[in-house]
Formats: C-alpha cells, sequence, structure tokens
C-alpha cells in the first residue's frame, strides 16, 4: 500500500543564512497586503488571496490609479486604498508585504523600491533579468534585514511537496531520469510575452517551471546543454536542455533530467520521475497539480493531496509564517536556489544565442 499524504504545513525551518527583522508580523490580525501592478497574475494570486481568513488587500498600486481602484473593488478589502504610483504604494504605513507583479524588467526596480521603503517583498518569477541583478536583490534585501522571497508558487504547492518527499525517502527507488515540459501557444495580444523591452523569454516565464522542477528534485547540475528558437527581435520563443545532475544513490550513476518550453505550442505540459524500483507520473499542468500518480511495476495508485485555490495560497501561507515569525527569507523559496536557477538560465540563453536583454 502506498504512503498517504503527508500533512503539510507552511515552513517552520529556519534558512542558513537568515536574519532576523526587527519585529515580527502580529499573529493576532490579517497580513495586509499590498499589489505593486494589477495585471493578470495579480488577478489569480488575490483570488487565492481571499480563500485564506488571516490575508487582506489593503492596497494596490498602478500606473493609472482608475486601474488600481477597479483591482480593488474586486480584490480589495472595503477600506483598501488605491494609489497612481509605486512610490505612493510602498509608503503605505498600513501595508506589512508588498506582492511585486510587474514585468521581468521592472522586478528589480520595483522590488528595490519596496526594501527601501521598509516593505517585505514577494516578488513574481522570474525575480530578475539575469543573476548579477538578482544576486544585488538579494543584497539589498540582506542589508535592509528585509523579506524577500521569489513567487515560485510551484514549489509550496502540496502536491510537489509531496513527490519531492515520496522521492527523498527512496518511494521510486534511485532516480535515474526526470522529465518536464511546459508550454502554449501565447496569444498576440499578450504583450509581456512578445516585447523584450517587458523582459519577454520564453525561459523566463515558462522554462522556469520545469527547470525549477529539476532543481528542486535533483539538486543543481553540474552540466547543461540547451538549444532554442528565437524570435526575429532576438528573445526565445522555444527551448529545450539537458541536465546531468551529482549521483544521489550507492549505483554512483548522475541522473539526467530534460526540460522543455514553449510559448508556440500545446505541449502536453506533463512530467515525471524515474527511478529504479518505479516512478512518479504528474498530468499537465504539472506546475500546479492536484494528484500524482505512483507507478510501481503494473501497479498504478493515482495519490490526490488537498491544494487551496489555484496554488497560490500556499505560497502567501509561507510568507505570512515568515513574517510572524520574524524570518527574513523562506526555507521552501530558498533564495540560493533562486540565484541558482538563474544563474542557469543566464547560461541557457546564451547557449541559445538570445540577445534581447544584453
Amino acid at each position: 500500500m502506498a504512503e498517504s499524504p503527508s500533512n503539510i504545513q507552511p515552513s517552520n525551518d529556519q534558512p542558513s543564512n537568515d536574519q532576523r527583522a526587527a519585529a515580527a508580523v502580529p499573529a493576532d490580525r490579517p497580513l495586509r497586503w499590498g499589489i505593486l501592478a494589477t495585471g493578470h497574475i495579480a488577478g489569480s494570486f488575490a483570488r487565492d488571496l481571499a480563500l485564506l481568513p488571516d490575508h487582506e488587500v489593503v492596497a494596490a498600486g498602478s500606473r493609472d490609479r482608475t486601474r488600481a481602484q477597479t483591482f480593488l473593488d474586486e480584490h480589495g478589502t472595503p477600506t483598501a486604498r488605491a494609489y497612481g504610483s509605486y512610490d505612493e504604494l510602498v509608503a503605505d504605513p498600513e501595508v506589512d508585504v508588498v506582492y511585486v507583479a510587474s514585468p521581468h524588467s521592472r522586478h528589480l526596480e520595483d522590488a528595490l523600491l519596496c526594501l527601501d521603503a521598509g516593505k517585505p517583498v514577494l516578488c513574481e518569477k522570474a525575480m530578475t533579468l539575469d543573476v548579477a541583478s538578482g544576486r544585488e536583490l538579494v543584497a539589498r534585501a540582506r542589508e535592509t534585514g528585509l523579506f524577500l522571497a521569489e513567487a515560485m508558487w510551484m514549489r509550496t504547492n502540496p502536491v510537489i511537496r509531496e513527490v519531492k518527499r515520496r522521492v527523498d525517502s527512496g518511494a521510486i527507488g534511485e532516480v535515474g531520469e526526470l522529465r518536464a515540459a511546459l508550454g502554449f501557444a501565447a496569444d498576440a495580444g499578450v504583450t509581456r510575452l512578445w516585447d523584450p523591452e517587458l523582459g519577454a523569454s520564453a525561459l523566463l516565464d515558462i522554462g522556469i517551471y520545469p527547470l525549477t522542477f529539476a532543481h528542486l528534485v535533483l539538486g543543481h547540475p553540474h552540466s547543461v546543454t540547451a538549444a532554442g528558437a528565437l524570435h526575429a527581435r532576438g528573445f526565445d520563443v522555444a527551448g529545450g536542455a539537458t541536465l546531468v545532475h551529482e549521483a544521489r544513490g550507492s549505483g554512483g550513476y548522475q541522473p539526467v533530467s530534460s526540460i522543455a518550453w514553449t510559448q508556440l505550442a500545446q505541449s502536453d505540459s506533463t512530467a515525471s520521475i524515474a527511478g529504479t524500483d518505479g516512478r512518479i507520473e504528474i498530468d499537465g499542468r504539472f506546475h500546479h497539480p492536484t494528484s500524482f500518480t505512483l507507478v510501481r511495476g503494473d501497479e498504478r495508485e493515482r495519490i490526490d493531496v488537498p491544494v487551496t485555490g489555484r496554488g497560490y495560497a500556499h505560497e502567501a501561507e509561507e510568507v505570512a509564517a515568515c513574517l510572524r515569525d520574524g524570518r527574513t527569507a523562506s526555507a521552501l523559496l530558498p533564495l540560493e536556489a533562486t540565484l541558482q536557477i538563474q544563474e542557469l538560465m543566464d547560461t541557457i540563453l546564451e547557449q541559445i544565442g538570445t540577445h534581447a536583454h544584453r
């Protein structure tokens, strides 16, 4: 009989390089969020926040105050404040933490604005356009003693966490192969996916998920080989990579991961992890699953794990757990891993031959 999913809760582990914040957010009131930029992803995040009784959106900032107000009419508290600039948002004393939901190209500028105003930050992925910018942002967070994390919500998904636990416990033996793909045919009207000035990159927007999945399960690879397709304006629109990771078991064999991403086609968007004793399969779209299948020989068992909303709620819960405990970094959303993955993306983009952000 397969193991039952563990009762997964937000992490209480202390990251090794963590600092203590000056004051923890009190546990006797909701965590008060400010939303910086009010596009599609901000709406998805806010809808999941509404499912959590101890979280609330108290302010939103946009370059257009009317857009901020429209966002708050749907997602904010009755007294939430709409701002027509990001500077006004981060100056709001009632905001405990800011969710940065602007395009990739603005993440560094906008997250630094928050930190310099004394606000903890949950920044959408990819956290920055390159690892040098990521290191600058992490350094500023550590200098100010403020919380910072990349909003890689897949990491906090209870299904993904349970899959990793099963793999680490030897449920499928020694892992030899991981495969993950994610893709869709992007609408030409979604500007951020087609404009290099906004950080357009299929890897930064889509490929980051299979890359993070491989890194999460198998650790930091010691080699990566990539190829891909470029838009006429120099950014990647599709690609694939093979990564070789350090040996994990007594056999001494190095596991290999194969990842693919595209904004040109409707991928099956599945993932699998194969070991000596079986495999784990995750149906599409693998980066926000509600179940997985454990395969051993001819036996297949589907394992369901409860997920709140679309899954964004779990990263919000992790941020709350950190802030209420006075932590400035998350063990589930580790900054070291964020920077390692950013460095891998730099390498992949260089191998593909992109030049849009350079």
